[in-house]
């Protein structure tokens, strides 16, 4: 699989940096946070497609008021969304301004009219936002649009996410990507659960990743450790300039760390490798090996008084110390000399 000329045959994970409402309504800050994302490290930049009467109703009765602990309580849901929205004229300037800073962009639509409005920017992917895995209609516009698809798993069932994997093959899309996700702002750390991502890709036959809402760097650390070949983030300038999605996302400075922490993970994880490589040779010299620890007369007996295993390995394997003790030797063996074959009489 590919997104634009990201190549998942390689072992570089898949960092996304989400925009979000962290433009916090200025177009200016919104092309800034671009700039800054490809300064700290991100593969790309995605951005959220919606208006407010896309996403939900203007209405006051209870059920569209927001509660229930979180940062947004007491907002109606379409007065946040109207806040929060990235209007759909800078679409153009942001696409094409990632682009020039060499960044990858697609974006989350959160309807069938937010796909149809996307088409003209080409976007090399389709993200589904783990509030809308259960909109059938929508992961259906989306996986005939032969795109690789990134489906968020936050607020879903495993039914669920059967359902939407489906719906894609259904369409003859298998480019499918799951994301582990907690859809609490910020998530509790004991709530990330981060051992689903190998599940995921072992369940569903996908690339895994995580979309991260913890607060910090641990969980995408750990999630690269674990086998996720995507990290999605909230990303945001100064988290000064506030905004709906400030709390949870990383200003450039912490989402750098988070990068270069990153790729360090992939560099300690390497290969399943027990070759000898030139590395592993030269320090060999420090392995254990039969030394002669006491001056040892020709005929003499070896024993454990006088041959011991012990650093550098210029002598006779370990393995062979149960073999020669007993033997006698075949010549005078100063102290300090390698204990070779020929030095041992072995009939």
């Amino acid at each position: 699989m590919k997104i634009a000329d990201f190549d998942f045959k390689s072992t570089k994970t898949f960092i996304i940096a989400e925009l979000s409402a962290n433009h916090n309504g200025s177009l200016q800050t919104a092309i800034e946070t671009i700039k800054a994302a490809k300064k700290a490290g991100a593969d790309a930049i995605k951005l959220q497609t919606y208006r407010a009467d896309t996403i939900t109703l203007d209405c006051d009765r209870d059920e569209f008021i927001i509660q229930g602990g979180t940062l947004w309580d007491s907002a109606k849901l379409y007065d946040l969304y109207q806040k929060a929205y990235t209007p759909w004229e800078w679409h153009a300037t942001l696409f094409r301004t990632a682009k020039e800073e060499g960044l990858i962009c697609f974006s989350s639509p959160f309807d069938e009219t937010a796909v149809d409005f996307l088409r003209q920017f080409d976007p090399p992917a389709y993200k589904i936002a783990s509030f809308e895995i259960t909109d059938h209609a929508l992961i259906r516009t989306c996986a005939k649009e032969h795109k690789p698809m990134i489906i968020s798993t936050g607020t879903a069932y495993v039914e669920e996410i059967e359902e939407a994997v489906a719906i894609c093959k259904q369409e003859n899309n298998e480019e499918i990507i799951l994301l582990q996700c907690t859809s609490s702002y910020p998530a509790p750390l004991e709530h990330a659960h981060l051992k689903t991502i190998p599940d995921l890709a072992n369940r569903f036959g996908v690339i895994a990743g995580l979309s991260d809402h913890t607060l910090g760097m641990s969980a995408p650390i750990a999630a690269v450790a674990l086998g996720a070949r995507v990290i999605e983030k909230h990303f945001i300038l100064d988290r000064s300039i506030g905004g709906a999605d400030a709390a949870f996302s990383l200003d450039m400075e912490a989402f750098s760390a988070m990068s270069n922490a990153v790729r360090e993970t992939e560099l300690l994880l390497g290969d399943v490798h027990y070759e000898m490589d030139a590395f592993k040779l030269k320090n060999r010299r420090f392995n254990r090996s039969l030394y002669v620890s006491a001056p040892i007369r020709k005929g003499e007996m070896l024993t454990r008084d006088n041959i011991k295993s012990v650093r550098p390995c210029n002598g006779l394997h370990p393995r062979h110390l149960h073999e020669i003790l007993g033997k006698k030797a075949a010549c005078d063996l100063a102290f300090g000399t390698p204990l070779r074959l020929e030095d041992v009489i072995v009939s």
